[in-house]
């Protein structure tokens, strides 16, 4: 059995890695290349490693929702990344089922009284 510890930190990284999908997704709908669309993520919170970082690339290029292109930037060949047609559409429909989510977690995690206040929400279910 995994300690308490190391049973959040499981749980937590299974709720990230649907999110940082969804992130990358998002973030790529203007063409960057890998370095700054991690310097992006982790501008707005979201850090990620380099070893997550390419990995995840590849695999959504492979899936069809992204396009790259080699470039010479700085005298330096680079990769930039950018949404294909089909990512643009799985995206939207990855933000709307957020958004549903979203609006269930919030409707189920309210509090059982009407007159609790808003800090009590999730101190509540503890």
């Amino acid at each position: 059995m995994v300690n308490g510890n190391g049973l959040f930190e499981n749980l937590r990284l299974e709720l990230r890695r649907g999110c940082l999908v969804m992130a990358v997704l998002a973030k790529l709908r203007s063409e960057l290349y890998g370095y700054t669309l991690r310097k992006a993520l982790a501008d707005r919170g979201m850090e990620i490693d380099e070893n997550t970082l390419y990995p995840l690339l590849r695999r959504l290029e492979s899936q069809g929702l992204l396009e790259s292109q080699w470039r010479e930037e700085d005298k330096r060949n680079k990769r930039f990344y950018r949404l294909s047609p089909a990512g643009k559409q799985i995206l939207q429909k990855l933000l709307i089922e957020w958004h549903n989510l979203n609006g269930s977690l919030e409707r189920i995690m309210e509090p059982v009284t009407e007159d609790a206040p808003p800090s009590a929400r999730l101190v509540s279910e503890r």
